[in-house]
């Protein structure tokens, strides 16, 4: 019974469809025949009833057009009409709503031109197939008019000056004779021409009277006229605009759930409520076949678990935090962090008083062909590309950002369960990607050896520190301790790849997170992250992949999906959806919500498997409590947009401080003048600091070279250039004016404040911090630092 695609609509097509309308609480929806023309939408029963019998017909000149959900929308003029509307999917949905905004919008047009000039067109909308030729044949009326008026008014000022002349040469004539019998005829030949030239006169002045009387009785309609299209060319452009943006607003009710309620696989029982006599019913007599437009079910569904489960009492307290005890204890009744052994809160002491703003985002233009074009015929790792792509942090601080909800793992270091430990990593793992979503400039690459502490030990009982340990690939190690009982470490590797349209970039390392209490030690990845509209267009981050967050000691893992936008999914925008197992498999939580806004995770009392998926899969159904938030987004500060949209924490990343080691991010000079605006000064002094790497690349390779045992050991630097490394780099995608053929010598490179270990819980190398940066902090000894800027 589906039907093809009707075209996109066009302003004056009639546009027709099958559409299913809500008649009553018995028969539900039921599929009819709509037909849209000349601002007016009719429906039928069957494309046959279109010659003889129309159900019902509503005007959209006051008509009122809303959309519930992603196929649902709803046509009301205030009275007795309203129509109640169902599409097979969101693009048909959006196809209709678009042929009814331009309908409608020209139906009010035509109304109030027709109030302004009843006898310009018809009271009565014209047959199908005349949509605008009321209009159109109005001005091709008036234009003829007017060009007939024009052609008046040249012949008449063909005859003036013709009589004009005449009249001229008759009074020179006139002058010269003598008094005596040709006088008389003379005389009545300037008469004759006299009286010529005046009638010739008052007939140009005639035609220019109508002339200005026509144009001006009608230039008040073409002034409209020119408004009314000009008004619907906005109008479009605003709904192409919602096109790209139409998942951002859709089903905010139901954001972070799972799967619908099982009542919208019955139209006639959800979402109704007790409001009765939605659509006319006299006129719906068959019993029509109804199908729903869903999608692809997902790998798991949720449902309310069974009441029972929430009439538990508070006796089960002392089983809650045991692993045998889990399933007898009421999720609604207890806060998955209660520790009774939580200590009192301590006085606290005065904090610092950090930056709340910096200078706004200059407006600077910047020509992408004067960059490439000077480009050509240059070595790859030559290229400069200037801090208009960036924004005023480096990729150690963005790395530092991770910890904005530092929250989550301190109530996780309280939690007795590994289980409900897990629940808060895997949130806090999600809540890393919420500072991504506006955030499309690109961190300076660090310099080999950069650093960058966050000290918030007084503030939020935690310090960090990075440290660039690589520089081909880039690589940058991330050592945080908390008072709170926990410790964050990653080693993260950047690889990415343009792919035409959109920029790859993959995270390659591991994250880890070790708890004291506990000594439960988890581990997991980053997914992709993924630029769209690098070429053309407006650009936008989508993050997608999946993440298994294990903790080695127990065997318990949560497996995160993080699914990636379509604009032809009904699924919410961002969505992040995640469960909770045991060493055996068991599921106890599932997680739900998006990852630029909140997470939200539910108990689990009872499992069981469901029907089978599309491609053959049999989904389980999990039974749950309600739903608790664990993790939801600090709003951005006031004028975010106008400084990078950073978050509250990254405007304090690069704020001055005192005592910080000189090769803290905070004195990059470059970074320092973009923050400032100085983009130009930035660029050079950007430049700078690459020649200078460079140089000091080189010096290590001469030392290499000398160091060098045997001949076969030497590497001399035509060797190096000849190194496959910059093919790599191309490959990766790697920033090209950072890239270099240090790799060949990276062994010789030492960290200065991590050293590489191989993990034996994980099973993974990685760079570990060592110790003594807080050290020579507080004795203010730097003297071992390199100097990189």
């Amino acid at each position: 019974m589906s039907e093809p695609k009707p075209p996109t609509p066009t302003p004056g097509d009639t546009y027709k469809g099958w559409l299913f309308k809500w008649t009553n609480y018995i028969k539900g929806y039921q599929r009819r025949w709509f037909v849209l023309s000349n601002g007016l939408l009719s429906y039928y029963r069957t494309q046959a009833e279109m010659g003889h019998t129309c159900r019902g017909t509503i005007n959209l000149a006051t008509a009122n057009i809303a959309v519930e959900d992603s196929c649902n929308f709803v046509i009301s003029n205030g009275g007795a009409q309203t129509y109640h509307l169902k599409a097979n999917s969101e693009v048909e949905r959006q196809r209709w709503i678009t042929a009814l905004e331009l309908a409608k919008a020209k139906a009010v047009r035509m109304q109030a031109e027709s109030d302004d000039s009843g006898d310009d067109c018809p009271a009565v909308p014209p047959t199908s197939g005349q949509g605008g030729g009321c209009r159109n044949s109005e001005v091709q009326s008036t234009l003829r008019t007017l060009n007939s008026k024009v052609e008046d008014l040249t012949t008449c000022n063909d005859l003036i000056v013709k009589h004009g002349s005449a009249l001229q040469r008759s009074l020179s004539e006139l002058e010269g004779i003598r008094v005596g019998g040709d006088m008389g005829e003379k005389i009545r030949q300037v008469t004759e021409r006299a009286t010529l030239f005046r009638i010739t006169s008052n007939a140009m002045i005639n035609a220019c009277r109508d002339f200005l009387s026509l144009a001006q009785n009608h230039s008040k309609r073409w002034q409209k006229a020119l408004h009314g299209e000009r008004d619907q060319r906005i109008r479009l452009e605003e709904t192409l605009e919602q096109l790209a943006k139409q998942h951002n607003h859709l089903e905010r009710a139901f954001r972070g759930a799972t799967v619908l309620p099982s009542s919208f696989s019955n139209p006639a029982l959800g979402n109704k409520g007790g409001v009765s006599g939605k659509g006319d019913a006299s006129d719906e007599d068959d019993d029509n076949e109804f199908f729903d437009a869903m999608e692809d079910p997902a790998e798991f569904i949720t449902v309310p678990a069974d009441p029972k489960y929430h009439r538990r009492s508070g006796s089960n307290v002392s089983g809650f935090s045991s692993e045998t005890g889990m399933d007898d204890q009421s999720f609604d009744e207890l806060s998955l962090a209660s520790n009774p052994e939580s200590p009192h809160p301590l006085e606290l002491e005065p904090v610092r008083q950090r930056r709340t703003r910096i200078p706004d985002k200059p407006n600077y233009y910047l020509n992408l062909w004067s960059i490439m074009k000077n480009c050509i015929g240059k070595e790859l790792s030559k290229i400069p590309m200037p801090v208009n792509f960036n924004e005023p942090l480096s990729m150690l601080q963005r790395l530092s950002e991770d910890l904005e909800y530092y929250e989550l793992l301190d109530k996780a270091a309280k939690c007795q369960s590994s289980l409900e430990q897990m629940c808060y990593v895997a949130a806090f793992t999600v809540s890393s990607y919420s500072t991504t979503v506006h955030r499309t400039g690109k961190p300076f690459n660090p310099l080999l050896g950069e650093t960058f502490e966050l000290d918030r030990l007084s503030e939020c009982g935690y310090r960090s520190l990075c440290e660039q340990v690589s520089h081909h690939p880039p690589a940058a190690a991330h050592h945080a301790i908390s008072e709170k009982g926990w410790t964050l470490r990653q080693e993260i590797t950047l690889a990415s790849k343009f792919r035409g349209k959109y920029l790859s970039i993959m995270p390659l390392g591991s994250i880890q997170c070790l708890f004291d209490k506990s000594d439960n030690h988890y581990s997991w990845k980053k997914v992709t992250t993924t630029v769209h509209n690098i070429i053309v267009g407006k650009l936008w981050i989508d993050q997608s992949g999946e993440i298994d967050v294990v903790n080695h000691k127990t065997g318990d893992r949560c497996h995160l999906k993080f699914a990636p936008y379509s604009y032809f999914s009904r699924d919410v925008p961002r969505k992040v959806t995640g469960v909770v197992t045991d060493k055996d498999g068991k599921a106890h939580y599932v997680l739900s919500g998006t990852w630029d806004e909140k997470m939200e995770f539910s108990r689990i009392m009872q499992s069981s498997k469901g029907e089978n998926g599309t491609e053959g899969k049999q989904r389980t159904v999990y039974q749950t409590l309600k739903a608790k938030e664990i993790w939801t987004k600090n709003p951005l500060p006031e004028g975010a947009e106008n400084m990078y949209f950073f978050s509250s924490l990254a405007l304090t990343l690069n704020e001055p401080e005192e005592g910080v080691a000189p090769t803290d991010s905070r004195r990059r000079p470059d970074q320092r003048l973009m923050e400032d605006g100085r983009w130009d000064e930035a660029n050079a002094e950007k430049q700078r600091l690459e020649e200078k790497q460079r140089i000091t690349r080189r010096e290590r390779e001469r030392e290499a070279v000398k160091a060098a045992s045997s001949p076969e050991e030497a590497v001399t630097e035509d060797s190096i250039n000849d190194s496959p490394l910059k093919t790599d780099a191309v490959e990766t995608g790697i920033e090209a004016n950072e890239v270099s053929d240090e790799s060949a010598h990276q062994d010789n490179y030492q960290a200065m404040w991590f050293e590489k270990i191989d993990d034996p819980v994980s099973g993974e190398t990685l760079h570990v911090y060592k110790g003594g940066y807080w050290e020579a902090k507080e004795q203010g000894s730097w003297d071992a630092c390199p100097d990189i800027f």
